[in-house]
């Protein structure tokens, strides 16, 4: 897995190693001797004791096998499952086509009853019509996914939509002026686009607020990320998809958000954007 700057990532690795080190202490074992039983380098068994090198689930079971503990490998290997989903490559996660990666996450969507998400340069994906979306996803397939499951992943973050319609849900979307403006599609898909989001704006369980874009502003933007009730954010990074599970973490997203939507505009002014932005298409 990739060093991730999200300390989310770090503790969970740490915590993993820690556990395998208690495992060997509680056998008696030294790193060499441990190293020696699992006909590995001394070094290895540094590396991953002390969290710089993540072990594979080979190296778990090797472990757990000699320290006696064989019984804990399932477990530590669940672990180290969890570690590794926190942190997901595109290449990895899309290998098999965009469809699944959507698929993916409905259950987190099903169980989450309040999202705030923050987009510097696309509509969320809850807000896009189905031609934006079409557009979006064909843009992420040419350029780094060999297989054309394009309709397919359209119609999943299609279905993953109805939950706005729940009415005990609450959803908060914050979007940067220059997303009103970003270009993706024709100007008809452009249109539809904002045009939805104005009739999305006016449910009573949803909030849309544009970041005006001027001077003097007290913080700028930020990479998009999305915040599932109060335990899970995830951003989308050039190279990968990153699960934030840390309080902390959780809570400066949180903070993040309040500071933009303290920046943004709703109801009539953000409508005036909006209509200013449809305007600009003809």
């Amino acid at each position: 897995m990739p060093q991730s700057a999200s300390s989310s990532v770090r503790q969970a690795r740490q915590l993993l190693a820690d556990r395998l080190r208690e495992l060997a202490k509680d056998a008696g074992l030294e790193g060499k001797d441990l190293a020696a039983l699992c006909g590995w380098h001394p070094s290895k068994v540094s590396r991953i004791s002390t969290a710089k090198t993540q072990p594979s689930e080979d190296d778990i079971r090797a472990w757990c096998a000699a320290c006696g503990a064989e019984d804990q490998a399932a477990d530590l290997i669940a672990s180290l499952r969890a570690v590794e989903g926190m942190w997901v490559s595109w290449r990895r996660m899309e290998r098999a086509g965009l469809r699944r990666a959507q698929e993916a996450r409905l259950p987190l969507y099903e169980r989450t009853r309040w999202f705030r998400a923050y987009s510097p340069g696309l509509f969320p994906g809850l807000l896009q019509t189905f031609g934006y979306t079409e557009d979006v996803l064909r843009a992420v397939q040419r350029r780094r996914v060999s297989v054309d499951d394009v309709a397919d992943a359209v119609a999943a973050r299609m279905e993953r939509q109805r939950v706005l319609y729940d009415g005990h849900r609450r959803f908060a979307f914050l979007v940067e002026e220059s997303t009103l403006r970003n270009g993706l599609g024709d100007a008809e898909t452009q249109a539809e686009q904002l045009d939805h989001l104005t009739d999305i704006a006016v449910l009573a369980n949803v909030s849309v607020g544009v970041v005006p874009t001027r001077l003097g502003r007290t913080r700028m933007p930020v990479e998009g990320f999305w915040i599932f009730d109060r335990t899970q954010v995830n951003v989308e990074l050039v190279s990968g998809y990153l699960t934030i599970t840390q309080p902390s973490e959780v809570t400066a997203y949180a903070d993040t958000f309040a500071t933009l939507a303290d920046m943004a505009v709703y109801g009539d002014k953000a409508r005036a954007l909006l209509v200013k932005a449809r305007d600009s298409l003809v």
